[in-house]
């Protein structure tokens, strides 16, 4: 595999990473399972594909889109608290919903974002040759800044009350924790940064397309069992790093596997990553039960 396929993975993958870090938020805190993902990560491109297209400052439209998929998180935790629909069921609604609204909000099923200013504009050369290896530096500062944001607030007497709520609802609730509230907020923080993902996405893909949040959410789940096979933990230090190291062996394992002489000697090629993709998420979820059968048996 070259180096620009190396950094090109490894810059899905940090994407990917703050995708990973809204999900360890809504599955694994939170313990609320949340299929908004699939929406809220091309609403945040398309919104600030839109912005773009329209001149606007690149870091603004880059917050926009962030917005955007924090109200999204919002309505599905509404639907559920407010109006007592079954968790899972408020974020299908609200995922099928987002798809008509990114229509309505780019106006077709893509928008392309030729001549557009980005984020990584201003410091790209003139002739792009910095392009394969700035990008993905600047998306790592975007994940170290979410990462530590997060370890922060979750130390915060919020922060704690948001994970006793995921922790034991009832027992938060005795405590005085305004738990609906909670996760709320909890449910804002996760397709932010979920949303996040996708205006940064879109900006390195030149375009947003309707069709970017398929598998979302299993991206994000796939990333969050593979960080906590690897780097099981119950400090939250621990586990934001566990996920961002997740998504990135996530992405490396793909591309890999793609770039696998022996698996094209099989007739594998790009267009089984789906099928490589469900591959690895089987993988990842039979390895956890195999290392605990195997330290049993040891044991």
């Amino acid at each position: 595999m070259s180096s620009i396929a190396l950094f090109g993975a490894l810059e899905i993958g940090l994407i990917y990473a703050l995708v990973s870090l809204g999900v360890l938020i809504s599955f694994r805190i939170l313990d609320f399972p949340d299929l908004t993902s699939d929406g809220s990560f091309p609403l945040g491109g398309a919104v600030c594909a839109v912005c773009l297209s329209s001149g606007m400052n690149p870091w603004l439209a880059t917050g926009l889109g962030m917005l955007a998929g924090a109200c999204a998180g919002m309505v599905t935790a509404w639907l559920h608290v407010s109006l007592k629909i079954m968790q899972l069921l408020a974020s299908i609604l609200v995922m099928i919903a987002l798809y008509s609204i990114n229509l309505r909000i780019m106006g077709a099923p893509n928008l392309p974002l030729i001549g557009a200013d980005t984020v990584f504009t201003p410091f790209l050369a003139s002739d792009f040759s910095n392009q394969w290896w700035l990008q993905p530096l600047m998306i790592l500062g975007f994940v170290v800044v979410a990462k530590l944001a997060l370890d922060v607030f979750f130390s915060t007497q919020t922060g704690l009350s948001l994970r006793a709520t995921g922790a034991n609802s009832r027992m938060a609730r005795a405590q005085g924790v305004a738990t609906g509230k909670m996760v709320v907020l909890g449910m804002a923080v996760s397709n932010g940064l979920i949303a996040l993902g996708g205006a940064l996405f879109v900006q390195t893909q030149g375009g947003a397309d309707i069709s970017i949040g398929v598998g979302t959410i299993v991206i994000g789940l796939a990333a969050v069992i593979i960080g906590e096979t690897l780097i099981p933990a119950k400090r939250i230090f621990w586990m934001t790093l566990a996920v961002i190291v997740g998504a990135l062996l996530y992405r490396l394992f793909i591309a890999v596997a793609l770039n696998s002489s022996m698996l094209q000697d099989f007739g594998f090629g790009a267009q089984d990553l789906n099928l490589i993709t469900a591959l690895l998420v089987v993988l990842a979820l039979v390895l956890p039960q195999a290392k605990h059968k195997l330290l049993a048996r040891k044991g």
